[in-house]
């Protein structure tokens, strides 16, 4: 049973039975430190990680107990998963983990993804050229990757695939978007192309 205050057997604990104790105990001179109606002695007004004094310095509240912000970072602050280091503002969250800006970059080339548009693959950021140049589909007749981001249409036929710009006849040059074509070596041409080759 702990002791009540008044009792002789009353003894502050440094900070976990203190609740200003028997002022008769005190050491003249001692400072009242208050918090949300709890009072303690000033060398009782202490961190419950470390056990330092907090005196004037600033402290946390979490719950019925008290820390020091070094303490408090420690032990509950959120950390970046590249760094490790403590987030203090802002931060990007990916994946349901959070990041520094500067540390959410491509797994590629390092650039920050904060703010952009990027994709993932195997569970890792690339921005969209990366992603591009190292997974996309290569058009056929520009040779540039088809990455379909910002809703760049294409078309597939067989194991060949094009930018929609770029599915154009091999003859006439127009476009062949939603029209019938024909395959011609690897070469695609209009109806019109195809029966002007065969005249």
């Amino acid at each position: 049973m702990i002791p009540l205050e008044g009792d002789p057997s009353f003894r502050c604990c440094l900070g976990i039975y203190c609740l200003l104790g028997d002022p008769r105990r005190a050491e003249p001179g001692t400072k009242k430190m208050e918090y949300k109606t709890r009072q303690w002695h000033e060398k009782c007004f202490c961190c419950v990680v470390c056990k330092n004094a907090i005196g004037t310095k600033s402290f946390i509240p979490r719950e019925q107990e008290i820390y020091c912000a070094g303490c408090y970072e420690d032990k509950f602050a959120t950390r970046c998963v590249k760094c490790n280091k403590i987030i203090t503002s802002g931060g990007v969250t990916y994946k349901n983990e959070p990041w520094h800006r500067d540390c959410f970059t491509c797994s590629h080339c390092n650039q920050s993804l904060a703010g952009q548009r990027f994709t993932s693959r195997d569970e890792k950021p690339y921005c969209a050229d990366c992603f591009g140049e190292l997974f996309a589909k290569r058009c056929t007749a520009c040779t540039k990757p088809i990455t379909g981001i910002g809703g760049t249409r294409f078309i597939s036929f067989e194991d060949r695939h094009w930018h929609n710009d770029c599915f154009i006849c091999a003859g006439c040059k127009t476009s062949l978007v939603g029209r019938g074509f024909i395959t011609d070596a690897e070469d695609i041409i209009c109806p019109e192309c195809a029966k002007q080759k065969l005249s």
